[in-house]
């Protein structure tokens, strides 16, 4: 039990103060002497014994009427362990610019809001803890130590700016399952040495990692598995060495990677069953490693070609418009199609889906465009009678959704057919009975095997001419139905 009688001079100064919520400033005024990361060696003076924290903020201290208690503390050396696990602290706690021996424990408490800011500190443990307020760590150093939030609920912000957390060998964030009332900033030079783990996370107030950097070489620098957020911003510099994990994250309003770096893993961001509204993938240069979007859900998908890796897993990737930075359609789809090509194999439906988002912008010619690219890539998977059926019909009719080749060929046959029938005298099938012989007449009625010019019954060929006849009347039933087909196609994308 602690003996006012008994307590250092700043010990008591800090006991005095705390009814009326005064602030007790232990710092000298030169910067070097008052950096925290020297706070080891600071004087007797400014010393501050862990129990006494503890105790005036468990209420040892009688509480005047007028005034809101509070630990307001700045510059001092706090020795011992600060340990309130499990208890009912009804006091704000501000430690600014102070040293602290060993981890801050708040497991299972339930707080006021806790500021420690610009301080250097072992850890801060707040698993299953209740914070009605904010949780303040702007500018601390933590070394050797990390954050804990597992479970833990805390009713305003949880502000990380500037923060620098070092945890070699584990976690340096571990909040799995946090509840916020607000938003996570983690912003301004923040940094985690072992990386973050939020999975299942609720972010009302979203998540904000401008200029963050995140180390975990080989792991995962971020583990947003499930999290729920209004807004995720990892831009203005974020840099992750390891894994972006965001694997069924619910972003109701924006993901934006805008000017982020990624890499240092063979996948640089794993968003399989992710939900999102607008999705800026803007990067500042192409991860070295994969990126996967299967089963992603996006409102609109903003990117530029160099923010793509080689391989971009997006089989199931379902987006309602795109946005790029190509002045021109043409050269919209010319990139688009080369994003699709870099999804390892062959897979019909990133190819259906941008054919999709074109016919709802009413962009029908680009749309085929992408559905015969998926004809082609698919040809190279068949066997080789497939592919040799295949190359037929692209140089024909597109695989129908060129069928203005179509006309083309017919054109040209027709002309074949003229020139090579008018060199020859063909047989009457009946003497007496049909129209004179017209070469061109003859030969369209080939061609086209739906309706009779008069020309085909009557009249009939031997030797090689009989034979192209015959090949005539083969290509006119290919032709006539790939066009019917490529028509059908039309009719039912309208």
């Amino acid at each position: 039990m602690l003996v006012y009688d008994e307590l250092a001079s700043a010990e008591r100064e800090l006991w005095d103060s705390f009814p009326e919520g005064r602030w007790v400033d232990l710092r000298t005024g030169t910067p070097e002497r008052d950096n925290p990361r020297g706070g080891a060696q600071w004087e007797p003076e400014r010393t501050v014994r862990a129990a006494v924290v503890s105790a005036l903020l468990l209420s040892a201290d009688e509480v005047r009427s007028g005034s809101v208690a509070s630990l307001r503390l700045a510059g001092a050396r706090i020795t011992g362990h600060l340990d309130l696990a499990g208890g009912e602290i009804g006091h704000v706690l501000w430690l600014k610019e102070c040293w602290l021996e060993h981890t801050a424990n708040f497991y299972g408490a339930s707080t006021r809001t806790i500021r420690i800011t610009d301080s250097w500190v072992p850890g801060v443990d707040a698993e299953l803890g209740r914070i009605e307020g904010h949780l303040d760590l702007n500018g601390s150093v933590m070394e050797a130590g990390r954050l804990s939030l597992m479970n833990a609920r805390v009713a305003g912000e949880l502000d990380l700016d500037g923060a620098r957390i070092s945890a070699p060998g584990k976690w340096a964030v571990w909040a799995g399952g946090l509840v916020m009332g607000g938003g996570i900033f983690c912003r301004d030079g923040f940094t985690a040495y072992g990386g973050v783990r939020l999975p299942g996370a609720q972010l009302p107030g979203g998540l904000h990692m401008r200029g963050a950097r995140l180390e975990s070489l080989g792991g995962v620098a971020l583990n947003a598995d499930g999290i729920t957020a209004t807004v995720v911003t990892l831009s203005g510099g974020f840099h992750a060495a390891g894994t972006l994990r965001m694997r069924g994250a619910q972003i109701s309003n924006q993901l934006t990677l805008n000017g982020a770096t990624l890499g240092a893993g063979d996948t640089a961001l794993l968003g399989v069953g992710m939900q999102t509204g607008t999705f800026d993938f803007t990067l500042a240069a192409p991860p070295t490693g994969a990126v996967d979007l299967q089963g992603v859900r996006a409102t609109t998908l903003q990117d530029r070609e160099q923010s793509w890796p080689k391989e971009v897993r997006m089989d199931g990737f379902v987006y309602g418009s795109l946005r790029s930075d190509k002045n021109s359609l043409q050269e919209d789809v010319a990139y688009r199609l080369a994003w699709i090509r870099r999804n390892p194999g062959y897979a019909p439906q990133p190819y259906e889906q941008l054919a999709t988002c074109y016919w709802q912008a009413g962009h029908d010619d680009a749309a085929r465009r992408v559905l015969l690219e998926k004809q082609r890539h698919r040809r190279r998977t068949l066997h080789p009678a497939g592919r040799a059926w295949g190359y037929l019909l692209d140089a024909t009719v597109g695989y129908g959704y060129r069928p203005w080749l179509a006309g083309l060929w017919l054109a040209a046959l027709s002309l074949l057919g003229t020139l090579a029938f008018s060199a020859y005298s063909p047989v009457r099938t009946k003497q007496g009975e049909g129209d004179p012989f017209n070469a061109f007449v003859y030969t369209v009625d080939l061609l086209f095997p739906i309706g009779d010019f008069g020309q085909r019954t009557v009249w009939h060929w031997t030797g090689t001419a009989q034979w192209l006849s015959y090949l005539l009347i083969a290509i006119g039933w290919l032709l006539t139905t790939t066009v019917v087909a490529g028509v059908s196609r039309m009719l039912n994308r309208t």
